[in-house]
């Protein structure tokens, strides 16, 4: 069955949680709710099995949290007991840091609660994990890489588990997740109460959905893979060469705090925030090749305002939470056109307004037809005036674009759409290289050949035989 997707936003207060959750969600300052919100948790309190579908940023942790904890609230106890406080409600999440996100939600919503949860994913030592789990958590967040292991391990009991959410479920499947799903399902009960939610409805998704789903409500809040109607977009045509110099010129017309900048790369997201640390701009990098405490730390700092710029690729597309980010750039057209729409929502999130701006040259034709497909919208390239007062922001010697070195007298591809990457060929000085090709007028013996002799035997007369030695005794 489906709900209507035109539901109005609906209070928070009429929804009687319970007082501490009441308490927390007032003193977040959460008063209405989204569409997603508003049509999912009255369904999931029912303990009913959802698929919902919103775009990103319209609040999904809440819609699948609040009333997961209403609903384990018939089992807090203050016990310090491990054997009392099993894990009850799993939910699993493509990224480290989505989450850890989330985790941080969830106890911000169970802050008033007996309840506990906790977070297990990659790139930590699994020590201080095992020794939370094995004290006891209700409600556990996790990768599924790392919970397999904890699994392994004996550290994670799932037998007892009532509920599981897979969150950004067609990420998961995109990079790979499904067989580890697979295996993490399997040791869950049967009987239980599963919740999908994703950004997007693939037919990879509905079969997901179809196998381990009974009867699901789907709830989609918005049409399959749109953009929200809060962000201004705008795609540019600019030449490769120029791609970061447009990128300052639109933060200084615009006076810009803060931004996401995204490459396809995690070479070109290091070079390109070396290349805007040396603009005068605070950056930090986001990409897979980092620590989890390095992207915990830059994040972090993100959020705190501490740094202007953020370069990530597509490891930060997703799900990630950070309030009143205004604009996300595309230096890099994504190779995947869903990556536009997880990407353009870092900003605009739950109802604000955002920017999002793309820089196209030629090679990037393709994609972004791709992209005009998916969110059914005409594209329509515009061009960028650069202001006078600094015409290029190269350096002497050599410089950084955030793609590649050049040197001071390279030449520069000024057309939009040019992919002409190749440099001038030093010109030959010596005119012995100039001269045309002349055959020889005699084939001639070749020189290494001059000094063979013919051969006596069947033996070459280029190998040198064995010297003849005395023998102790001869043959017969």
């Amino acid at each position: 069955m489906s709900t209507s997707p035109e539901a109005d936003l609906t209070a928070f207060s009429q929804l009687q949680l319970a007082e501490p959750l009441s308490r927390a969600v007032a003193e977040m300052g959460y008063t209405a709710m989204t569409p997603i919100q508003a049509q999912a948790i009255p369904v999931v309190l029912q303990g009913v099995d959802v698929m919902g579908a919103a775009q990103t940023g319209t609040g999904k942790t809440a819609a699948f949290s609040l009333p997961l904890l209403q609903r384990l609230l018939k089992h807090e106890n203050a016990s310090t007991s491990p054997a009392r406080h099993p894990v009850r409600a799993l939910v699993l999440l493509p990224t480290r840091e989505l989450a850890d996100q989330v985790a941080q939600q969830v106890k911000l919503y169970a802050k008033y609660t007996n309840l506990r949860s906790a977070v297990v994913f990659g790139g930590m030592d699994m020590k201080p994990q095992t020794a939370e789990l094995k004290a006891g958590v209700e409600v556990l967040v996790a990768t599924p890489g790392r919970l397999l292991d904890h699994i392994e391990a004996k550290s994670a009991v799932l037998n007892q588990v009532e509920y599981v959410v897979l969150d950004e479920a067609d990420r998961m499947l995109d990079i790979g997740f499904l067989p580890d799903l697979q295996r993490i399902l399997s040791y869950l009960p049967k009987q239980r109460t599963t919740l999908l939610f994703s950004a997007t409805f693939s037919p990879e998704i509905k079969r997901l959905a179809g196998s381990y789903l009974q009867n699901p409500v789907t709830i989609e809040v918005a049409r399959s893979n749109a953009t929200a109607a809060t962000v201004e977009q705008h795609f540019y045509s600019v030449a490769e060469d120029d791609k970061r110099r447009a990128l300052l010129q639109i933060l200084k017309d615009r006076d810009m705090k803060q931004a996401f900048v995204f490459v396809n790369s995690k070479l070109g997201c290091a070079r390109l925030a070396r290349a805007l640390e040396r603009d005068g701009l605070k950056t930090a990098a986001l990409h897979g090749d980092k620590s989890q405490d390095e992207r915990l730390k830059a994040l972090d700092a993100f959020k705190k305002g501490e740094v202007d710029l953020l370069v990530c690729t597509d490891v930060a597309a997703r799900g990630l939470d950070i309030k009143d980010v205004p604009a996300v750039f595309n230096i890099d057209i994504p190779f995947n056109a869903e990556d536009y729409v997880h990407r353009i929502g870092r900003t605009g999130r739950a109802g604000a307004s955002g920017l999002a701006v793309s820089f196209a040259s030629a090679k990037d034709a393709r994609l972004v037809s791709d992209i005009e497909k998916l969110i059914k919208t005409k594209i329509e390239l515009e061009a960028i005036e650069f202001s006078q007062d600094r015409p290029d922001i190269r350096r002497q010697g050599r410089f950084n674009d955030g793609h590649r070195m050049y040197e001071q007298d390279a030449p520069r591809r000024d057309k939009p759409f040019s992919r002409d990457y190749a440099r001038t060929a030093p010109v030959s000085r010596d005119p012995f290289f100039d001269k045309p090709y002349e055959a020889p007028a005699a084939e001639a013996a070749p020189a290494w050949d001059g000094s063979a002799k013919p051969a006596a035997s069947r033996i070459s007369a280029n190998i040198k035989t064995k010297r003849k030695v005395a023998a102790l005794f001869s043959k017969g």
